[in-house]
Formats: C-alpha cells, sequence, structure tokens
C-alpha cells in the first residue's frame, strides 16, 4: 500500500449532513478497495483565489489515506462524479505504508 493525500473542495452550500455523507463515502470507497483512512482534516469554509462554478467560497477537507495505487483511479472516478465536489487534488506521500505497531 501506498500513503495519499486528497483534498477536496465541496460546495458551501452543502449542510453539514450533506458533508459528511459525501465524506462517508469517500472512506466507504477507500475501505472497500483494501484501504485504509488515516487523517480527515477540516479545513472549514475559505475564500477561493478565483471563481469555481460561479461561486467563490468553498468548504475544504483533507483526507490522508493509505491505499493500493491501482484503487486510486477508482476512487478519484468516483469523486468526479460526486455532486457537490467542485474539484480535488489527490498527491502521493509515500511509496510504501506500514501501520504502526506491526
Amino acid at each position: 500500500m501506498q500513503k495519499y493525500e486528497t483534498l477536496l473542495l465541496m460546495s458551501p452550500e452543502l449542510g453539514s449532513e450533506a458533508r459528511q455523507e459525501l465524506l462517508d463515502t469517500v472512506s466507504g470507497i477507500i475501505d472497500r478497495d483494501g484501504g485504509k483512512v488515516l487523517v480527515v482534516d477540516d479545513w472549514g469554509i475559505r475564500d477561493l483565489a478565483y471563481p469555481v462554478q460561479k461561486v467563490m467560497r468553498g468548504y475544504y477537507t483533507r483526507l490522508e489515506y493509505a491505499l493500493p495505487g491501482e484503487a486510486v483511479a477508482e476512487l478519484e472516478r468516483n469523486i468526479r462524479i460526486a455532486d457537490g465536489i467542485f474539484k480535488f487534488m489527490t498527491v502521493k506521500l509515500a511509496e510504501t505504508y506500514e501501520p504502526e505497531g506491526e
């Protein structure tokens, strides 16, 4: 498994329940594909440098997770088709991930 980080830019018009539902869906995909969510970092609503879908504010959430490399494409495909996520960016943090305590 490799360690990744994905930054999600979600619509500020989503309620907290809808945001949590999106995050649960993404986390579920990671778990289903044999990965593990390590950190969910909620940044909150921030001003954007330029309009995205005619909106000047967005809700940011950073996910850090371990996942096999071939499963990242499936995760990104699901993020692309999800309603409420404007943009995302995935970055590989480490070539290998070793869980602590094993």
